[in-house]
């Protein structure tokens, strides 16, 4: 008799591992990257439960794509697996990887040309991960366009590749460089910090610290220690983005997008999705109207505080009554700036698009007050901004977006 399924809901840093060992690029099996065992198959699914692949002793075997965001790092153009880049440099008798892991100093873009010496070919890898970068540090979207200038700088009569590579954020200690560069075709494999000479490196070390020290240079200690109290009290506004919309809407899409993009533009984002708040801040709440009024303001109560110390947050839960989204307007407005987007994609286009079956049993009678069939929605009257993702891409809803809420912050309101 076969053994019942088991279900692993992946974080972002598994989702990563799970992207690279479904191209190929992982030479570690599935089961030891996911720390997983397989006495009995395991279905992976990422926060908001849609089944990826079923892991047992036959191996991984994929079930749905993973879902894709917006931004530089998710361009299908070089987000491409490793068969698939294998399969263009694999004539190349020298296929040289660069890794621009951390942006190129000048330094290492100097000696470019005397690394990839006798290379016929050259991947230029670039590390991308789901979870948020350290607050100081460089994500995968500037990555991606500072190794731009590392392509530039290739002879132009060598074949060169720019190549976004799966990375999780922890625990990628199991992977090496040399060894995923290989599975992309690579036969050589530099990864440019480490060629940064010690001087440059000393520097480096010392950008994080340079303003302090510059303080305690030119102020006497009492005037330092107030300066650096004054500066470190000062506080930029707040904001919440709240995006509301049936499920499958393409809510979460934009909203993982936005917070992405903020965060890469150094405002602090903290993105909460309403399936993840599902599974931890609201864990053990039902679906019946108080429950979902009490997730809402569960979520709305954290945004704003996110909001009061000056940071962004985005929150994309159904939220389908008027009355929980104007708690979360309240509280919001209180603590900065507010945003309510309501993504209007169409019902049919919801259904159609529903990756987790969850129409389809709603419709069968077994889910019970599902929105937008068994349940109502109410469309918002006051939304400051309307997308339809069905006529709107991501790329397009960000931008509008981003606008708005710059617009709100500036203006200190929400823009009429």
């Amino acid at each position: 008799m076969s053994l019942p399924q088991t279900t692993h809901v992946l974080s972002p840093d598994e989702l990563d591992l799970l992207e690279l060992t479904l191209g190929d690029g992982s030479p570690v099996p599935p089961a030891v990257l996911l720390g997983l065992t397989t006495d009995r198959p395991v279905t992976l699914t990422d926060a908001e439960n849609t089944p990826l692949a079923v892991l047992d002793d036959g191996g991984l075997r994929p079930v749905k794509a993973l879902a894709r965001a917006a931004g530089p790092h998710w361009d299908p153009a070089i987000r491409r697996t490793a068969r698939e880049v294998e399969a263009e440099v694999a004539a190349a008798d020298d296929v040289v990887a660069l890794v621009a892991a951390e942006p190129p100093t000048r330094a290492e873009l100097d000696a470019v040309r005397e690394l990839l010496d006798g290379a016929r070919a050259v991947l230029v890898l670039v590390p991308a991960a789901r979870r948020p970068p350290v607050a100081g540090t460089v994500g995968a979207p500037g990555l991606v366009r500072a190794a731009q200038d590392v392509v530039s700088r290739v002879d132009g009569d060598v074949p060169v590749h720019l190549v976004v590579v799966p990375w999780p954020a922890r625990g990628a200690g199991r992977l090496t460089w040399p060894e995923v560069a290989g599975r992309y075709g690579a036969t050589r494999t530099v990864v440019l910090s480490d060629h940064r000479d010690a001087g440059t490196r000393a520097r480096a070390a010392r950008l994080a610290t340079l303003w302090a020290d510059e303080v305690a240079a030119l102020y006497p200690e009492a005037s330092a220690r107030e300066l650096v109290r004054a500066t470190t009290a000062a506080r930029r506004r707040g904001a919440v983005v709240f995006f509301t919309g049936l499920s499958g809407s393409g809510k979460s899409t934009v909203a993982r997008a936005l917070a992405a993009e903020l965060d890469d533009e150094g405002l602090h984002t903290t993105l909460l999705d309403g399936d993840e708040v599902r599974h931890h801040l609201s864990k053990g709440l039902g679906f019946d109207r108080e429950s979902r009024e009490l997730n809402v303001e569960r979520i709305g109560y954290v945004a704003s505080l996110v909001a009061y110390h000056g940071g962004v947050a985005v929150a994309a839960p159904i939220a389908p009554f008027a009355s929980g989204r104007a708690r979360v307007r309240e509280h919001a407005e209180a603590a900065g700036a507010f945003l309510l987007v309501h993504v209007s994609t169409p019902l049919e286009v919801c259904e159609a698009r529903d990756r987790k079956g969850l129409y389809a049993k709603a419709r069968r009678g077994e889910i019970p007050d599902f929105t937008g069939i068994s349940s109502p929605y109410e469309v918002p009257d006051d939304a400051d901004l309307e997308i339809d993702t069905s006529v709107t891409s991501v790329e397009d809803a960000v931008a509008q977006v981003r606008a708005a809420l710059l617009g709100a912050l500036e203006s200190g309101r929400p823009p009429a």
